[in-house]
């Protein structure tokens, strides 16, 4: 097993101090890994494949707490909705709409928030400001009774850069301030997921509530990526 229990329990007693939920990243690890953190004491977890959180899901503890934190396709919904967590990667309408009736469905109000890009990379998903505006503002309207909208998550660049990526955060929280009354319009805590084990530290300074952490506690990823 790789699971590095010390480095676990030093960055969930430093998030825990500072309120930011820990996001354990268990992409492509082994249910025994998984199980080990959960054993002490961690509930949160992140997948980034559908069919993986699935097969993962059925073997492991209920009260495992599952994040959906790769690019969800709208065909593949059906799958997590009767017990993921929340799903971070919201990053179309369309999509919603797919989780919100996937929701209906299995008769329980599924968690999202909205993907935003900003990183310089075209490669990384999530939505330009206006297209934000365009879905939040359009919430009320839609009346999706299955879906709660309670924050929003972005990805830095791939950088070695620090300073760069710690821009890239301040405009997300920048963002989210701007949001947040629409975006929150219940008692739900807000959520900004933001950070990952490079720049995590970062992300915390800048208002992350929630960071996605895989490698530094399990070890460097194997198999696909």
């Amino acid at each position: 097993m790789s699971v590095n229990k010390e480095t676990f329990q030093q960055i969930k007693a430093e998030l825990d101090s500072k309120h930011v939920t820990l996001v354990a990243v268990s992409k492509t690890k082994p249910v025994e890994d998984i199980l080990e953190l959960y054993n002490l004491g961690q509930r949160d977890f992140g997948e980034n494949y559908v069919q993986e959180l699935v097969n993962k899901a059925a073997q492991l503890p209920k009260g495992i707490y599952w994040h959906f934190i790769g690019h969800l396709q709208t065909n593949k919904v059906k799958l997590i909705a009767p017990f993921v967590q929340l799903i971070h990667g919201v990053d179309s309408l369309k999509l919603l709409k797919e989780i919100n009736k996937e929701g209906e469905k299995n008769n329980r109000v599924i968690d999202c928030l909205l993907q935003v890009h900003i990183a310089q990379e075209e490669t990384k998903f999530g939505l330009d400001e206006e297209e934000l505006n365009l879905i939040i503002t359009q919430l009320d309207n839609l009346k999706m009774a299955n879906i709660r909208v309670c924050g929003l998550m972005g990805m830095a660049s791939f950088t070695e850069n620090m300073n760069q990526v710690r821009e890239e955060f301040k405009k997300l929280k920048a963002i989210f301030n701007h949001q947040a009354e629409l975006i929150t319009r219940n008692s739900k805590p807000e959520a900004l997921s933001i950070g990952m084990s490079s720049d995590y530290t970062i992300a915390v300074e800048e208002g992350s509530t929630m960071v996605r952490i895989g490698s530094l506690l399990f070890g460097e990823r194997h198999g696909k990526q």
